[in-house]
């Protein structure tokens, strides 16, 4: 069976669980048409996300004409195209972006689903609630495949009503949320009607990503937190709390893996606190980086203000590094606190100076079986190649015309 792909931008430094997911479902025995609207000129680091790019089809690229043109091409098809349009402008209503982009939406699906016709994809999936979903729901609106698509959050739980989540998820044959937290946010906006629409599967981990016998944990008191420099991160939560301990005399040094918006002004806090030795910011990374950035930490600190559920503490609990982190979406789900690491409320500095001197006072021994125990949890709750096979049978149903809920083995209603 082939299928479509569809995201914002890809590949791109923090879609690798993206990447995994697409590769998991080839084995299956898929062909994966890869569509993403831009990033065939962004730097890239990692191998892996080159290849995909050389399999990759922009719907940008080459600008306004091509759109243009695509969209004179659905005249054939006049009446599809006006009631496309009409949906393009009732999105456009009290919605997050002003009505002119969602006709920019409209020309991008138009060029989409010349590429689907002639392709035979039988489903497209898009990843993010957000103009992803918009461009495949008009997609179809335009004769294309039924459609599904993947909500992370948080910015959807933001402002699901100027995204029009309602509709989107009205429209699509399913949608996935990647937690139960993400299900519940769905719910608050949808009526009960299109609840089992909403399945729970998880983004996973390779297995080649933890292959291997476990590393021990450094002598040295690192810590890593993993991802974009922004404010949503909470990174200078954390470089305060650093700040603090280094003050009170304890022994730490931590490594911010990541590149963002907020870098001048952590590297600005970092230099006005003395920190510059103990503080270090990597840039962005490959995911081989990251792999090695992880194992030479004690530990994963991740004090998120806003989040879906982070795939970097999915891959830290699978190198067998226990995680400091919030009580904040779906994180809770996965980190059980005084097993696999601690959580503390999300903005508090002063709890996560406390979550941090437990850490720090726990011996070597103790935080390696929490490594162990939250190695064997995400892998019972993250493996790639089983969440794929959720996907498969969610795709197989939608091809086939049946309810997803019926999908065998699919999380469903509890």
């Amino acid at each position: 069976m082939k299928i479509a792909y569809l995201i914002n931008q890809y590949p791109k430094v923090s879609h690798s669980f993206i990447r995994r997911e697409i590769l998991a479902l080839e084995r299956q025995g898929f062909e994966v048409e890869r569509i993403a609207l831009r990033g065939w000129a962004e730097p890239l680091v990692d191998a892996q996300d080159l290849d995909e790019r050389a399999h990759t089809r922009y719907v940008l690229q080459g600008g306004a004409v091509p759109l243009l043109l695509a969209l004179l091409g659905q005249l054939s098809a006049p009446l599809r195209l006006l009631q496309a349009l009409g949906l393009a402008l009732r999105m456009g209503r009290r919605a997050a972006r002003p009505w002119p982009v969602h006709l920019i939406y409209l020309a991008e699906a138009c060029r989409m689903a010349g590429w689907l016709r002639r392709s035979g994809a039988r489903h497209l999936h898009a990843h993010f609630g957000t103009n992803p979903a918009e461009v495949a729901m008009l997609v179809r609106a335009l004769g294309g495949p039924p459609y599904s698509f993947t909500v992370h959050g948080p910015e959807e739980f933001d402002q699901p009503e100027f995204l029009h989540l309602a509709e989107k998820i009205r429209r699509a044959a399913f949608v996935v949320a990647i937690s139960s937290y993400g299900r519940s946010q769905l719910y608050r906006w949808i009526g009960q009607r299109d609840w089992p629409k909403v399945q729970v599967v998880h983004c996973g981990i390779e297995p080649a990503f933890h292959a291997g016998a476990a590393v021990p944990l450094p002598a040295a008191p690192r810590l890593v937190c993993v991802g974009r420099l922004c404010e949503q991160k909470g990174q200078m939560l954390l470089v305060r709390a650093v700040g603090r301990l280094l003050r009170q005399g304890s022994e730490v040094e931590l490594v911010l893996a990541g590149d963002g918006d907020m870098r001048a002004e952590l590297e600005a806090r970092i230099a006005q606190d003395g920190l510059g030795e103990r503080v270090r910011i990597t840039g962005w990374i490959d995911s081989d980086t990251v792999r090695a950035e992880l194992l030479a930490a004690r530990a994963l600190v991740l004090p998120s203000f806003a989040e879906g559920l982070p795939v970097v503490i999915m891959e830290a609990m699978a190198l067998r590094r226990p995680v400091v982190s919030t009580y904040v979406a779906g994180i809770p789900e996965l980190v059980r606190p005084g097993r696999d690491g601690w959580l503390c409320a999300a903005g508090d500095v002063d709890a996560l100076v406390v979550a941090l001197e437990a850490l720090l006072a726990t011996p070597s021994a103790s935080l390696e079986a929490m490594g162990q125990a939250a190695h064997v949890r995400v892998l019972e709750r993250h493996a790639i190649d089983v969440e794929a096979a959720k996907l498969a049978r969610l795709f197989t149903a939608s091809v086939r015309g049946q309810p997803v809920a019926t999908a065998a083995a699919v999380e469903t209603l509890a």
